[in-house]
């Protein structure tokens, strides 16, 4: 560690002052401040910055010190129980709270400090280049988080946004609607109090529909009585419809008089929702409440509204080829963190591996190794015969392994930078013991529907539509492809804005359709979750369990037909309720070795299958 402060002193003078800056600006000592592969957080008393490379260009000084600040600010301004006495539980939801809060605490904190205010506008506009917002045209490109957050600033701070979003932005602007101006307002006139901020801020997702409407404290009992009779009732419309749909599709429809009622009463809704959308009204886009109503069978069943912008695609085929390697780059630097570890497992896999390859031996042959048992009669007698032995091949069957990762928003940080470098580590084993490996990926194309809801919308918005979004599967690394043509794929898990939903159920059944093509004896499906599946445009305008279902459906479907073995990991959420064969772990550091752990016990249960038939084959000459 010595050699190298010595070898980069810039870089361990620089690295002294950004914690000096951050502890003063924090205005506490008893801040961590710690520099390591990865990116930035907060835990506590302990922050986390990006290491610094050794040549430390002005561009890294930078973005390195506004990040520090940023992380300072927080720790300054932020009470960790106020926030969470308002987190909205949607998982959408709690982001852009989060986002919006964050905003608060940099505007607030870099009010009288004005190089604070330079670095942190700095790393905005960096951050909004890096994410691509410039290329982006569309509303639902710009993630909810994203520009709820860059508007709150602006109303707060009085300034623009960066130049590369502003386009993005201008999207957002024309459909907030009175409602969510008048939080936006609220929030800049209570930006110094958190707790009144925070309420300003639960207005805002409401009005947008993105988390139900808090009571208001300050009405009085006229106002709470009618809370009463008009709110539950809407806030438990979702429940209401979950238990409604479960109960009707067991006793059957209803009498066609009404299901003609329900539909005229969908028409009226409809065309209240188009003429409120003539007139300017504000018309939340997030998802909408789903009308409940009872489906007939082949409304229940599983479909796509249209596959035409569905994507399967190879990772080198996204992005071009510079920004993949500064991504493999990037994975390197984070696979120097477990190396240690995760190597350890490896190696015990790949010895178990190879030891089940080769274990036996053919004693009293008359050719082949000296047999030392026998030693001692071939001195006495050396033209005595049988007295050799020859190590067999034991039965191993040719192996297939597909790793199915969830690139999912919820993915995003540490989970997935531990799922990339699981898949690498594993592709780089199982070759050296001629196991093939296929690693595969699955999100969606744009956030809220993409190009099939536009289509659904311009068609007239036709009920049931089923599946409402852009598949994207990707292909890191196809298992007939060497690791070494593959490991740049495997960086593209780390870029930003590649996370998106995730639709379980489809992906689930793509990776089993390429294993089912594969010419191998045994084939198995490792998926590593961490959730159960969301799409917030399908979920919107279909029943609450709908790509839930899907998924138990095609895991019931997988696991009964023997033809391929199913493992599932689940990062943090129970997939126990899912499939037959799986494992939860609660820190995403435990994967590595649940992953390894987990292929070790399988391959041990194919030796003993073999192992019992040799037994068996063996039984009746013994006999």
């Amino acid at each position: 560690m010595a050699a190298t402060a010595k070898d980069n002193p810039r870089a361990e003078d620089f690295k002294r002052a950004t914690a000096g800056t951050l502890r003063a600006i924090a205005q506490s000592n008893e801040v961590q401040v710690a520099f390591q592969p990865g990116p930035s957080g907060l835990a506590g008393k302990r922050a986390r910055l990006p290491l610094p490379t050794r040549a430390l260009p002005a561009a890294e000084m930078a973005r390195l010190r506004g990040v520090a600040d940023s992380l300072a600010l927080r720790v300054r301004h932020h009470d960790d129980a106020v926030h969470a006495a308002r987190m909205p539980a949607q998982r959408d939801a709690r982001d852009a709270y989060d986002a919006l809060e964050q905003a608060r605490v940099e505007v607030v904190g870099a009010r009288h400090m004005a190089g604070v205010a330079a670095n942190l506008r700095a790393h905005l506009a960096e951050t909004c280049e890096a994410e691509g917002y410039d290329r982006m045209t569309k509303r639902e490109q710009l993630p909810v988080a994203a520009a709820l957050s860059l508007l709150a600033r602006e109303r707060m701070s009085g300034e623009h946004s960066p130049e590369a979003a502003g386009r993005a932005l201008e999207q957002w602007r024309d459909t907030l609607g009175p409602a969510a101006e008048r939080a936006l307002d609220e929030m800049a006139r209570t930006q110094d109090e958190q707790a009144a901020f925070a309420r300003a801020a639960r207005k805002l997702l409401a009005a947008l529909d993105l988390a139900e409407a808090e009571a208001e404290p300050e009405q009085g009992d006229e106002a709470e009585a009618g809370a009463e009779q008009s709110g539950p009732q809407d806030a438990s419309q979702d429940s209401e419809g979950d238990s409604q749909s479960e109960s009707e599709s067991t006793l059957g429809a209803e009498p066609e008089e009404m299901q003609g009622d329900a539909a005229e009463e969908d028409d009226s809704e409809d065309a209240e929702d188009e003429a409120a959308t003539a007139q300017g009204e504000d018309k939340p886009s997030g998802p909408q409440p789903r009308r409940d109503r009872p489906a007939a069978d082949n409304e229940a069943a599983y479909r796509a509204f249209t596959r035409a912008f569905d994507e399967e695609i190879g990772a080198e085929d996204l992005v071009d080829p510079d920004e993949l390697t500064r991504l493999r780059q990037q994975l390197d630097q984070q696979l120097q963190h477990l190396q240690g570890v995760v190597a350890k497992l490896a190696n015990r896999l790949q010895r178990r591996l190879l030891a089940q390859q080769q274990r036996a031996w053919d004693f009293d042959l008359e050719e082949g190794l000296l047999d030392a048992g026998r030693l001692a009669r071939v001195v006495v007698n050396p033209l005595l015969a049988l007295s050799y032995k020859r190590e067999r091949d034991t039965e191993f069957r040719d192996t297939v392994v597909t790793l199915l990762i969830d690139n999912s928003g919820s993915m995003r940080g540490r989970p997935i930078t531990v799922a990339a470098m699981c898949g690498d580590i594993l592709a780089r084993t199982l070759e050296r013991c001629a196991v093939k490996v296929e690693v595969l990926g699955f999100t969606t194309r744009a956030w809220k529907g993409g190009q099939s809801r536009e289509r659904w919308v311009a068609e007239g918005k036709p009920r049931n539509p089923g599946r409402l979004n852009d598949l994207r599967h990707i292909i890191y690394k196809a298992a007939d492809a060497p690791w070494r043509r593959a490991r740049k794929n495997l960086g593209l898990m780390l870029r930003e804005g590649l996370l998106k939903e995730n639709i379980d159920g489809e992906a689930l059944l793509w990776a089993y359709r390429r294993l089912l093509a594969r010419a191998e004896h045994r084939r198995i499906l490792m998926v590593i979750s961490d959730g159960a599946p969301v799409d917030d445009s399908t979920l919107s305008v279909n029943p609450g369990n709908y790509l839930e279902r899907h998924l138990r459906e095609v895991i019931r479907d997988i696991e009964s037909r023997d033809f391929v073995e199913l493992i599932a990991i689940g990062i943090g959420h129970d997939v126990t309720r899912y499939y037959r064969r799986a494992v939860t772990i609660v820190d995403a550091e435990e994967l590595g070795g649940t992953m390894m752990k987990k292929l070790t016990e399988l391959f041990d249960e194919d030796a003993a299958l073999a192992w019992a038939r040799a037994a068996a084959e063996r039984a009746p000459l013994v006999a």
